[in-house]
Parts: structure tokens; C-alpha cells; sequence
């Protein structure tokens, strides 16, 4: 790609160049007589081929240079989405809770699969057209060096103009996170499967699809404003590169009445400087759009470069197995919460023994879970397992001695051995694994008589998939819970 970007560079000024010794040639055909005339004829037709060649190759250069950019789209866009989905893999739930920083996430999520791929492509885009301002500056000084100047200060000023809008513009779209992830959780209400049966029901679809069309006048009443000013700017700005082009049109058409240069060198030059023109408008649009990338692009960087905390521990077991579960004087405030959601909780659980826990919404019993499961740490007070604190526990052992039903459990698209074999990803192939852990959840009950048995695909997002009752889903994630045969908890929420 960096071949082709700068052949096709110093080609635009090859073919100007040869184009203006084919307008010479033509003139001298008709200055001269016999052997010379036939010479000249010669030379046109020399011409001709040449610039047909250079044609071709300039054709072919910008032709591997799109396939280039095709294929880099794809396996660039691809390796962002990876890295924000690895970055998410070592995120923790409060992360996930936190409204601020799941905004990062959906900035960054939404400009991955454009912005690192228009960055680059502009880079070379920038390479390409410096490449041929200088070609094209060696040509024009020939001619005077001030004319290198006129074409490198036209387009400035449009320059300036342009990246005071594309600051302009980033600030409205960082101040918009919070209205467009509205706009897209009502497109989610209104589009999915689990949200139609209740806006049906209660007649919302007015109400929702109101809020969003509201939410969208307010953006376009923003984005028109600045669509506009920055369009009347531009306009104003562009005419005066187009002032500069032709004053250097004129000065080359006085110069060649004056005998300073021949018919063919003022094509050239006429050639060239438009030519430079575009290039020194498509040089500085290209900084200017890398600039507005980058910007964009700060908010990619701001997430994948956020500090999570590392986990600590790396014990595989502790010191007392008989000591089971314990918590100690265990509080737990969620974010910006003045009141604990646990409050000194103490309570000891020994191996074998069940434990109900009772209590009203929001007593802090599924936190509770949490903080087990260290998808939570405690504010205060401290928590053990076989006599050992949780924090010294390596985080990926201890998960695994853990098999957990939440009440909000994830409901798959997947198909039904997988949805349940996923319990234990080491086991996910084992058909007998899942058969028995099935029976255990009382799955295999409705399991038996679906379509494909245990390859049936569930849900409704794919083709030929099945939806289930909101018990039979339930008894999916418990037979998923019951894969986890190697745990030595079991938590039903």
C-alpha cells in the first residue's frame, strides 16, 4: 500500500508534465516541414503512448490501493471490536453499572469499526498527496517560486475553519452519550421480543416512540446549526483558493503571450497548479480529519487504557476445608450511596450444610451472592472459604468451586446443549454431561420433545429457533448451574 500510495503521488504530475509536450509537439507539427515535421509527428504519437502508459499504471496503483483498503477495513475493524471485547473481559459488574463509563464503552464501541480505519487510510491519503506537492513544487518553481507559495497558503484558511468545527463537533458528540444510549434502549424496547408483550399491553409504543423522535429533533436541531455554519464558512473560504487558482491561471496565460513560455509548458503549469490546488485542499482536509479521528479515537484510547484493578491472590485452596463459608462483620455500600446495602452481616455456612436466606426486596440478598462470587468486594469486614479470605483466593479457582442461578440469569441464543453446557466450558462437547445435568434441573423433561432435542436452537435472534415459558428457561439455567459438577456450592437466587 505504501508502494501504490506513492506511485500514484508522482504519477498526477508525470502525466501534466507529459501532457504539456504533447501540446508543444502538436504546435511544432504545424512549424515545421518535411523531415522535420515527419520527426515531430513522431514525437506526438511518443507522447500519446507514454501518457497512456502512465494512465494505466496510475489506474492499476489505485486500484490495489482500494483492495488494500477493503481488506485492511475488515481485519482492522475486527481486531478493535476484539480489543474493546477483551478490555470488557477484565472489567468488573460495577464497571458495568456505572453510567459514565458504560458510556465510554458505547463511544468507544460505536466509532471502532470506522474511525482506526479512516485514521490510516488519511495517513496514506497525507503521504500520497505530499508526495505529489512536491513533485509538483519542483515543477512550478521553474516557473516562479512564488507560485509554489500562492498554491501552498490557498487552502489554509478553509484548513482553520475546518478543525474549529471538528472540535465543535466532538464536543457535542461526547455530550450526547447519555441521549443516544436512550435513543438505543428505546429502539430495544420497542424491537425486542421481551419488551413487545407489555408496550403492546399498556399501549406505550406511542409514548416510547415519542421520547425518541423528541430526542432526535433535539440532535438535529444541533447538528443543522453546525452542518450549516461550517457549510457557509467552507463555501466562503473555498472561494478564496478558488481566487488563488485563477490568478495563477491568468499569470500563466500572460506569461505565455509574453513569450516567457511556450504553449505546452503553460498547460503544464495550468495542470499543475490545479493539480497542487487539490492536492494542498486534500492535504490539509487530510490533517484536519486525522485531527477530528483522533479526537474521536481519544475516546477508544480513554477506555481501553482504563485502570482496572488487578486481581489479587493465588491460592487453589485453603488451609481449613471444614471451615466452609464465613462472613465476618461485612458491609457493602454500592457507588455514590450513603446508606449500606449489607450492614455488618456475620454468618457461618459448614460443608454440607443448606442455608435459606430470607428477607424483603432489596435487603441486599443477591449482593450478598455477589460479594461470594467477588463480583463484589466488600466496603468492610471480611469473607473466608475453607478458612482462607476470599481476596487470597485465585480469582478463576474460586469461581469454579461456585455454581450460581441469578434471579435476572442470561436466557441464550444458543442451542440447548450448549445453553446448558456452558455451565462448564471444559465440558461444553459432553453430551452426557449435559443429559445428567438435564435431568438434575428437570430439563430433560420438555427437552425430549423439542424439534432437535438438545441441538434445538433457543430463542427467537436466529433461524428456526425456539422460545420457551419463562419456567422452562429457568430450568435451563438450573441445569446449567447443576453442570458445574466440580463446585462445591450451589447458590439458587
Amino acid at each position: 500500500m505504501a508502494v501504490t500510495t506513492l506511485v500514484t503521488g508522482v504519477l498526477p504530475a508525470a502525466i501534466a508534465s507529459v501532457g504539456g509536450l504533447f501540446v508543444d509537439a502538436v504546435s511544432s507539427v504545424f512549424q515545421q516541414t518535411g523531415v522535420s515535421a515527419e520527426q515531430a509527428r513522431s514525437d506526438v504519437l511518443f507522447y500519446v503512448f507514454v501518457e497512456v502508459g502512465l494512465v494505466i499504471l496510475m489506474t492499476g496503483a489505485q486500484r490495489v490501493n482500494s483492495v488494500c483498503q477493503s481488506i485492511m477495513r475488515v481485519l482492522l475493524g475486527n481486531k478493535i471490536n476484539v480489543m474493546i471485547l477483551e478490555k470488557a473481559l477484565t472489567l468488573e459488574l460495577a464497571h458495568f453499572e456505572d453510567a459514565e463509563y458504560y458510556d465510554k464503552l458505547t463511544r468507544a464501541r460505536r466509532e471502532a469499526s470506522s474511525r482506526p480505519l479512516s485514521l490510516v487510510i488519511k495517513t496514506f491519503d497525507l503521504m500520497r498527496d505530499l508526495v505529489l506537492l512536491l513533485t509538483i513544487g519542483i515543477w512550478l518553481f521553474q516557473f516562479s517560486p512564488y507560485a509554489v507559495l500562492l498554491l501552498a497558503g490557498a487552502g489554509v484558511p478553509a484548513f482553520i475553519a475546518e478543525a474549529k468545527f471538528s472540535g465543535e463537533a466532538f464536543r457535542l458528540f461526547r455530550r450526547r452519550s447519555a441521549e443516544r444510549r436512550m435513543q438505543f434502549y428505546l429502539e430495544l424496547v420497542l424491537t425486542r421480543e421481551d419488551g413487545v408483550k407489555e408496550v403492546k399491553l399498556l399501549q406505550l409504543g406511542k409514548l416510547f416512540l415519542k421520547r425518541y423522535v423528541d430526542i432526535f429533533k433535539n440532535i438535529y436541531k444541533e447538528d443543522r446549526n453546525l452542518v450549516i455554519r461550517r457549510g457557509l464558512w467552507g463555501y466562503v473560504l473555498g472561494l478564496l483558493a478558488s481566487a488563488a487558482f485563477y490568478f495563477a491561471y491568468g499569470w500563466v496565460g500572460f506569461a505565455a503571450l509574453a513569450g516567457a513560455i511556450t504553449i505546452g509548458q503553460m498547460t503544464m503549469y495550468i495542470a499543475q497548479f490545479r493539480l497542487g490546488q487539490t492536492a494542498v485542499t486534500n492535504s490539509l482536509s487530510a490533517i484536519n480529519g486525522m485531527y477530528e479521528d483522533n479526537l474521536y479515537l481519544s475516546t477508544l484510547t480513554e477506555y481501553l487504557e482504563h485502570e482496572v484493578p488487578e486481581q489479587t491472590g493465588d491460592q487453589a485452596k485453603g488451609p481449613n476445608p471444614e471451615d466452609g463459608i464465613r462472613f465476618e462483620n461485612v458491609s457493602f455500600y454500592y457507588s455514590g450511596s450513603d446508606s449500606p446495602a449489607l450492614h455488618s452481616v456475620s454468618l457461618h455456612i459448614k460443608p454440607g450444610e443448606s442455608m435459606a436466606i430470607v428477607g424483603e426486596n432489596g435487603s441486599g440478598k443477591t449482593t450478598l451472592i455477589k460479594l461470594l462470587t467477588r463480583l463484589y468486594t466488600p466496603t468492610e469486614g471480611r469473607i473466608f472459604l475453607e478458612g482462607l479470605e476470599l481476596k487470597y483466593w485465585d480469582i478463576d479457582v474460586l469461581r469454579r468451586k461456585i455454581g450460581v442461578i441469578f434471579q435476572d440469569f442470561a436466557r441464550y441464543q444458543l442451542i440447548v446443549g450448549e445453553n446448558i453446557g456452558i455451565g462448564d466450558v471444559e465440558e461444553i462437547g459432553e453430551a452426557v454431561r449435559v443429559e445428567e445435568a438435564a435431568r438434575k434441573g428437570m430439563a430433560d423433561v420438555f427437552v425430549k420433545d423439542l424439534p432437535n432435542s438438545y441441538n434445538t436452537q433457543l430463542g427467537t435472534w436466529f433461524k428456526d429457533g425456539k422460545e420457551l415459558s419463562g419456567g422452562q428457561w429457568q430450568k435451563i439455567a438450573l441445569s446449567r448451574a447443576f453442570m458445574r459438577s466440580k463446585a462445591d456450592i450451589l447458590i439458587l437466587d
